[in-house]
């Protein structure tokens, strides 16, 4: 995040710049700012998640400008929603619980941009806030939220940076309250990975993500950087690259699937599972990591199980690209809808990957409104769903297989737990040390970083956002000895 430039005001503030006064009927409310309120919305009512209504069709109209604005006003208010709400509060003569969806929703986009976006001119936050609340039909609410935000704006200093600088006074709670996250969620950190490590989880998850792709054609590279994308080497794998610049969506590399937008971790995970003739893959949507093992076993026989079909269809499209000419030299994919918990055949697998739903708790940069709606409470129900989708991926790998379960989550509920609770109910697996794979795939030229024993928590894979380049994963190797 941090002060926007002159591409993000062409997008939004353009005519307060030349000179028009809010409230001249000539200025018109911005797309971005509309598009931002509407996914904000949606995030709250439906439960769905930003960065999907980002790149639906609520946002497909927007330029690419007004696109990359609209990104940084959903994704900065709920980075720092609390922080937000708890200024705002000051100066607010209702308390907010009492306040209409719409009106608090106006109120944290003009004090975000109030307060991080500093080239945009605090009269064209304020009046766009009150326009969207007429907007909304919240007209009567207008004059209280432009009260608000002119009271907010003469107070508040502006430029903020956007980023955790100091450990809140070494506690929790200052460490909560100051990077804008649940303290419930701050003290777990702390208790489970010490006071240090939870500092850079929280920084992490307040700074905006780096885009990683994992490359799936030799000439991919090449095209991108043709196409105005620059590159650079990932940290910890040797198929990953970051984007340094350039819109790789818009590319045809991207578009034709010559790459795939996907995180260093989730990939390392893929690589995890490893070679064999049958790969069942459990909880395959959205289908990066689907691709990653088609990828790495051209030749074999892929099962994708998805719950939800028209997931299961978007999968479809994504597994559906060849990267070969020759399709005998590509993986056979078979998609199913189904439950991994009751799968709908009893073939035997040499691999088996449940990389089952989670709470996400290692992506909250990416996903900043997972930390606003999961309940602690809610880790226990997750862990009846995880124990019942491992124990049904146990029952399908063949004698000496190998089942690989992961999770994108923090949580010891959702991981060790999970895994412990499967092994003690069934003797014939093993749990295979995740160092030596890890050793293993180093040795192969495949793994790049160098610290290979910070990414291992015992035997299991464990990567943490801020302490390692990447999103925050989990994973376990079980091997069927009988």
């Amino acid at each position: 995040m941090g002060n926007v430039g002159p591409a993000f005001l062409a997008s939004g503030a353009s005519v307060i710049l030349a000179g028009v006064k809010p409230g001249s009927p000539a200025l018109r409310l911005s797309p971005a700012r509309a598009a931002a309120f509407d996914v904000l919305l949606r995030v709250e009512c439906e439960a769905s998640y930003a960065s999907e209504l980002l790149h639906s069709r609520t946002c497909a109209g927007l330029t690419a400008l007004d696109h990359a604005l609209a990104t940084e006003l959903v994704m900065g208010v709920l980075r720092w929603r609390s922080l937000l709400d708890s200024e705002i509060a000051a100066y607010s003569a209702q308390p907010l619980a009492r306040l209409d969806l719409e009106v608090l929703s106006a109120l944290r986009l003009g004090a975000y941009q109030l307060q991080w976006l500093t080239r945009i001119p605090a009269r064209a936050s304020i009046h766009e806030s009150v326009e969207l609340v007429k907007r909304a039909r919240k007209r009567s609410a207008a004059a209280f939220v432009n009260a608000v935000l002119r009271k907010f704006a003469a107070a508040v200093p502006r430029g903020k940076t956007g980023t955790v600088n100091t450990i809140g006074g070494a506690s929790p709670e200052g460490l909560a309250a100051t990077s804008a996250h649940p303290a419930w969620l701050v003290e777990r950190w702390a208790k489970a990975y010490g006071p240090e490590a939870a500092f850079h989880i929280c920084r992490h998850n307040q700074s905006v993500p780096v885009t990683t792709i994992r490359l799936r054609h030799p000439d991919a590279e090449a095209r991108l950087r043709s196409e105005g994308v620059e590159l650079a080497p990932g940290a910890l794998l040797s198929s990953a690259r970051r984007v340094v610049a350039g819109d790789i969506v818009r590319t045809s590399v991207f578009k034709d699937g010559l790459c795939i937008i996907q995180d260093e971790a989730s990939q390392l995970v893929a690589a995890l599972v490893g070679r064999g003739p049958r790969i069942l893959d459990c909880c395959a949507a959205p289908g990066g990591k689907t691709a990653a093992i088609a990828d790495i076993n051209p030749q074999t026989q892929l099962v994708a199980v998805e719950l939800h079909p028209h997931r299961a269809r978007l999968l479809q499209r994504l597994i559906g690209w060849r990267h070969r000419g020759d399709e005998n030299e590509s993986a056979q994919v078979s998609v199913v809808a189904a439950d991994a918990r009751n799968l709908p055949f009893t073939a035997k697998f040499d691999r088996v990957l449940a990389d089952v739903p989670c709470s996400g708790t290692g992506t909250l940069s990416r996903n900043p409104e997972i930390k606003w709606r999961l309940a602690q409470e809610d880790l226990g129900d997750l862990q009846v769903r995880q124990a019942g989708i491992l124990r049904s991926a146990m029952a399908r790998v063949s004698a000496g297989g190998r089942v690989i379960y992961s999770t994108c989550s923090l949580e010891k509920e959702e991981n060790e737990e999970v895994v412990e609770r499967c092994l003690s109910s069934d003797s014939s697996f093993r749990m295979i040390d995740c160092r030596a794979e890890l050793a293993r795939l180093k040795e192969e030229g495949k793994v790049t970083w160098q610290d290979i024993a910070s990414l291992a928590h015992g035997p299991y894979l464990r990567t943490l956002p801020g302490v390692h380049p990447c999103d925050g994963f989990f994973a376990a190797i079980l091997q069927a000895v009988s």
